[in-house]
């Protein structure tokens, strides 16, 4: 099957040629909705072509849900979709034994396509190829054990690595460090941190050499600066006010709604999944929302709304990684790691701004 980006039908007119055509490649992409019967289906579906003034699109089946339509019982579009089935079935083969190597060939076997169909579905739903989701995998066994206390050379052993030097090599980006920065808590490592007032309280910013590593709100300095020593606990923390000064004043013009995109370079460890989700959430455009099942939807993982929320929780950098733009599916505006209020107070100024605009 030739694979098509989803941009590719970003205009009315794409997708609805998509559904004369029955064009497999567009399920997915978007869902669309016919008035006169009140169901919504996949562009692929088989049943009998509707009249094009009786139609709209929608980028999900929860907005399609949400405008009254009911699911086509013939196509089924709240369900996994083949290609989407295929991949589950992928990950579950890979999951069952992350230390074990796994070649493509016998990945392939056990979900019965040729390499080249998985090589290409896997890359295409999860945003990474099988033997990187592996590698990730492994990373994730390694962290576990050194947070355990292992040594290095017997996690690196449990976690399946080959050799010292491959880890070493395939790990850091995972980590966000080395393994042995990241088991003696950032030993080895400078970071740089300030402080300051904002109209959301008090902010902390982290930098490495290589680029932020955390930001943070809070009630007053002294906490936030506690929490940056118990994460980096064996790193050499300096307060810098100047080093931090220019991240500083990206995150004061945002919040005064004079700034609407960051400009930092980030040096945060992240799963494969989480660095998913979170490459999701820096694609939501300034002032606007989605709920977590859209985010699970558009990874190709419609189930994995917990899972999302999980790695929304996670992120170290608030407002970098826009967590606060994801809410409930019924438009609530549910927890966030900086305190509900400070999220609702995002939103407003995202919202305010779009309106004077």
């Amino acid at each position: 099957m030739k694979t098509v980006s989803d941009s590719f039908f970003s205009s009315d007119e794409c997708r609805w040629q998509a559904v004369v055509e029955r064009d497999e490649r567009a399920d997915g992409a978007f869902f669309f909705a016919v008035r006169t019967t009140g169901v919504f289906c996949r562009p692929s579906c088989a049943s009998r072509a509707p009249r094009r003034e009786n139609v709209e699109f929608f980028p999900t089946t929860d907005a399609a849900e949400a405008a009254g339509y009911r699911a086509c019982k013939r196509c089924q579009p709240t369900s996994l979709p083949r290609e989407l089935a295929i991949v589950e079935r992928a990950c579950k083969v890979l999951d069952a034994d992350p230390q074990q190597r796994v070649t493509l060939a016998q990945l392939s076997d056990a979900v019965h396509v040729s390499p080249f169909h998985l090589q290409r579905l896997f890359s295409r739903i999860v945003g990474i190829s099988p033997r990187q989701y592996q590698a990730a995998q492994r990373a994730g066994v390694l962290r576990d054990a050194l947070q355990r206390g292992r040594d290095v050379t017997r996690a690196t052993h449990d976690a399946g690595f080959g050799s010292p030097s491959r880890m070493y090599e395939a790990v850091p980006t995972e980590l966000g460090m080395t393994p042995s920065a990241f088991k003696r808590k950032g030993a080895g490592l400078t970071v740089r941190y300030a402080t300051a007032t904002t109209p959301l309280g008090t902010v902390l910013v982290a930098a490495t050499d290589k680029g932020v590593c955390k930001i943070a709100f809070g009630d007053d300095a002294n906490t936030l600066a506690e929490q940056l020593a118990a994460d980096f606990a064996q790193a050499e923390r300096v307060e810098d006010a100047a080093k931090m000064e220019p991240f500083i004043a990206q995150i004061r013009a945002y919040l005064q709604g004079t700034r609407e995109r960051f400009d930092l370079p980030l040096d945060i460890g992240a799963t494969a999944f989480q660095r998913r989700v979170w490459d999701a959430l820096r694609s939501i455009p300034y002032g606007q929302t989605r709920s977590y099942s859209d985010i699970a939807e558009s990874l190709g993982s419609p189930r994995a709304v917990r899972a999302v929320a999980n790695a929304c929780g996670s992120n170290p950098v608030a407002l970098a990684i826009p967590c606060h733009r994801v809410i409930g599916k019924d438009g609530a505006i549910s927890g966030y790691r900086w305190g509900k209020p400070r999220k609702e107070a995002l939103l407003e100024t995202e919202r305010t701004r779009n309106e004077t605009n």
